[in-house]
């Protein structure tokens, strides 16, 4: 399934909670794309301040700004989307970030990869640290899916929505469904 990609307005940023099988997810958009994404989200209003403090922008609650990503959320998890088609505006990050961000989107659906795969994968062999703390601050999980990346030894790793959140999306990328 393949939704037509979005233009948003340059000059705001865009937000919208919806409900997922994960609870509350909060989701924003800029002028270019995909901003971010929260799993875990306690309330609009909270998420609303923490784009306000985190994007230094005031948000406008525009959930047909969203309705494309949204769109693409339930039918992944539903099982029924494998491949994203979103613009992603990267707003937060390093160059270095950015490109362990870039790379793990072409991590196919389904799969795994080591943090040490992705530290080769981007030119730097020696930095599976570095890896990991880039990929705990991918500002746009599951879309970008930093829960593809395990440890070497095949045990989880860690997850900034927790490894329950990880174990979810993993089940349900291997059998089309999953339960919390």
């Amino acid at each position: 399934m393949t939704i037509p990609k979005k233009t948003y307005n340059t000059d705001k940023l865009y937000y919208a909670v919806m409900d997922s099988p994960l609870g509350l997810i909060g989701l924003a958009v800029s002028g270019k794309g995909l901003v971010h994404i929260q799993t875990a989200v306690k309330s609009e209003k909270a998420y609303a301040a923490f784009l306000k403090k985190a994007f230094t922008r005031i948000p406008e609650k525009n959930p047909s700004q969203l309705k494309p990503v949204m769109n693409q959320l339930r039918a992944y998890f539903k099982g029924g989307l494998q491949q994203f088609d979103l613009p992603l505006d990267f707003l937060p990050g390093t160059d270095f970030q950015k490109r362990v961000w870039k790379k793990l989107q072409s991590i196919p659906y389904g799969e795994t990869r080591s943090y040490a795969w992705l530290a080769r994968a981007v030119k730097h062999p020696q930095a599976a640290r570095a890896v990991g703390n880039a990929n705990g601050k991918n500002p746009i999980p599951i879309v970008v899916p930093c829960h593809r990346i395990i440890q070497s030894n095949g045990d989880l790793g860690g997850y900034t929505s927790g490894p329950h959140i990880k174990q979810y999306l993993l089940e349900l990328e291997e059998n089309g469904h999953a339960t919390l």
